[in-house]
């Protein structure tokens, strides 16, 4: 039986190419999404369509229930027990501005989905994947941003201090669980041609900035996939705690 992969944000973007290539490396998939149904459901036919397993969970990260819902739901679909790896990717970003032109409300739903909703999703894989548990391990990667070590002035500062974040939800995780059987990882990407750019007011971000990027191209979200899924392989077996930087230089 396969071991089940939970991505989250998983319609789109990184969160949608990762799924597709760990289907490909014998993973079933649990794909989560927010709001677009249609995206999700279209990345789980993909998926199935090459002889794999994915069904689509809805369910809003930034709200601690629903993430404890969606894991219920999850054991229910899959069997309990077969839970062995999470891919923390949902995400949002605003349009840019000044931390003096931020809003409260802006600065909590970042905070709210970016780092509170990995923490939910960790805690309940966590029970799910620790030895502590009585389960057999498994791999968590979270997926971070250069934006964590650049600090995106004028831009979102909002969003890379929650990045940032997201890097020590890593490191400190990583030692907690490591005698325990789960390792725990992030990958940071630096400018990804996603529609993630659109959301934030700037669709073609990821072109423009190339001259900025040493490699001078944005990545694609099948290269930052491709890290994480080695991260979550037997090949990274020895590898916790590691922030790993997919960024073409920059």
């Amino acid at each position: 039986m396969k071991p089940v992969l939970l991505v989250t944000g998983a319609s789109r973007g990184i969160g949608a190419a990762t799924a597709l290539l760990a289907a490909r490396h014998g993973w079933a998939l649990a794909l989560n999404y927010a709001r677009d149904a249609g995206a999700a459901e279209a990345v789980a036919e993909r998926i199935a369509a090459h002889g794999g397993e994915a069904f689509a969970f809805c369910a809003d990260v930034a709200d601690d229930e629903q993430v404890r819902a969606l894991f219920v739901r999850l054991d229910a679909r899959f069997g309990a027990g077969r839970l062995r790896g999470l891919v923390n990717n949902a995400g949002v970003v605003d349009v840019a501005a000044r931390v003096d032109e931020m809003s409260a409300a802006r600065v909590q739903r970042m905070f709210a989905v970016n780092v509170f909703g990995s923490f939910s999703c960790a805690r309940e894989a966590v029970r799910r994947m620790s030895r502590l548990h009585g389960a057999s391990g498994g791999a968590i990667v979270n997926v971070s941003s250069a934006a964590a070590r650049l600090g995106s002035p004028g831009q979102y500062v909002d969003y890379a201090a929650a990045k940032a974040a997201i890097d020590t939800l890593t490191l400190g995780l990583a030692k907690e669980v490591a005698s325990e059987g789960v390792r725990v990882n992030a990958v940071r990407p630096g400018i990804i041609d996603t529609d993630i750019h659109a959301s934030g007011g700037q669709p073609e971000r990821a072109r423009l900035a190339a001259p900025q990027i040493p490699m001078q191209r944005p990545g694609s979200a099948e290269e930052v996939a491709e890290a994480i899924v080695w991260l979550l392989s037997d090949a990274a077996s020895y590898v916790t705690g590691a922030v790993l930087d997919v960024a073409g230089g920059r």
